[in-house]
């Protein structure tokens, strides 16, 4: 089965807030997948808004998998809601629930009156299993995915988007650089940057995002990046040696991974010229191949005028053999700002 793409996990969870806010509700519901932040944005929403304030305190009920297994959860479900018509019962951490298979009994026949939310992350249940087959049909199955680089991206356009405000590509691509996929942290800074911004001008750069969420513009390793990609010897190693001043603010192994998924990219981008014979390939499937932001192809082209195949194949070599050296083997005495600059020498001459 292909994966859940943005816009289905975005499209389902939207779908079912949107039930919910209609008062129309489904006995159980599994919110499952790698992605744990549409799960407790489902979640969450559930446990504030389908029962009032005084019915929460006797019908609402949170639970912890590793606290609770099947048996107890299926007695509790059971159980008349007290002067409210339904009960909420929501099960944080599934995933580690002994014997979560067995709810298959419960899904088959529901209380009526029991809004059961399991909520199981990582990964999703055994979809060979009867649990997970009874809730598609009786329930309500919300999986996520984990998001690829350019879907955050993506992700970040749209909740900026609902939120009424904008975002540059270069501000996107460093706050995505620094952050990860950790969609629960990027929402978080992104809010709290939006609260400082004027009503009529909600558009972040890169400025707002060094003042305020503390990424320098300037020395990060999406600027690295971008200077090792046009070959710009004096601004790259002024950044190399930037990181090599202040190591805690730059730890070696995020510069790296940095590094190595940046020519790893590369390294596919010449790959996919081959089937078009040498010539550059449509951007928007280089976008997609690569899993970045169309904005940022034009990149990818230059970056595969100045590092040969054979080049972007012994880079990657390279920061395989820096990455262990970094962790202490074969290295020596080189701490780690000496060993980024030796590796930038390398990469650049």
């Amino acid at each position: 089965m292909a994966k859940a793409g943005l816009k289905d996990i975005i499209a389902n969870t939207g779908r079912i807030l949107s039930d919910v806010k209609n008062k129309i509700y489904k006995p159980v519901y599994l919110l499952m997948g790698e992605e744990p932040y549409f799960i407790d944005m489902v979640s969450d929403y559930m446990a504030s808004h389908i029962l009032s304030e005084e019915e929460r305190s006797f019908n609402q009920l949170v639970l912890y998998g590793k606290d609770v297994n099947a048996a107890q959860l299926i007695e509790t479900a059971r159980r008349f809601p007290m002067m409210s018509a339904q009960q909420v019962i929501i099960v944080r951490e599934a995933q580690q629930m002994k014997n979560i298979d067995m709810l298959e009994i419960y899904a088959k026949a529901p209380m009526p009156s029991t809004i059961l939310v399991i909520c199981h992350k990582g990964k999703p249940v055994d979809k060979r299993k009867g649990f997970y087959k009874t809730v598609v049909k009786t329930g309500e199955v919300l999986e996520t995915t984990q998001l690829y680089d350019n879907e955050v991206a993506a992700w970040v356009t749209a909740h900026l988007k609902e939120k009424h405000g904008t975002i540059d590509a270069a501000a996107g691509a460093i706050l995505v650089e620094y952050l990860g996929n950790d969609l629960s942290k990027i929402a978080n800074e992104l809010d709290k940057l939006l609260t400082l911004l004027p009503e009529n001008n909600k558009r972040v750069t890169c400025a707002h995002i060094e003042k305020n969420i503390g990424i320098s513009r300037e020395y990060n390793v999406f600027e690295l990046n971008k200077a090792i990609t046009q070959r710009n010897i004096q601004k790259a190693f002024r950044i190399v040696q930037h990181f090599a001043k202040n190591p805690n603010d730059n730890p070696v192994v995020v510069t790296l991974g940095a590094l190595f998924t940046h020519f790893l990219k590369i390294l596919k981008f010449h790959l996919l010229k081959r089937k078009y014979q040498g010539a550059n390939p449509p951007p928007g499937e280089t976008a997609a191949v690569l899993g970045v932001n169309p904005y940022f192809v034009r990149d990818y082209e230059e970056a595969a005028r100045n590092y040969s195949l054979a080049k972007t194949v012994e880079i990657i070599s390279l920061l395989r053999e820096y990455d262990m050296r970094s962790k202490g083997r074969n290295n020596g005495a080189a701490d780690h700002g000496e060993l980024l600059r030796e590796l930038a020498a390398k990469i650049l001459y």
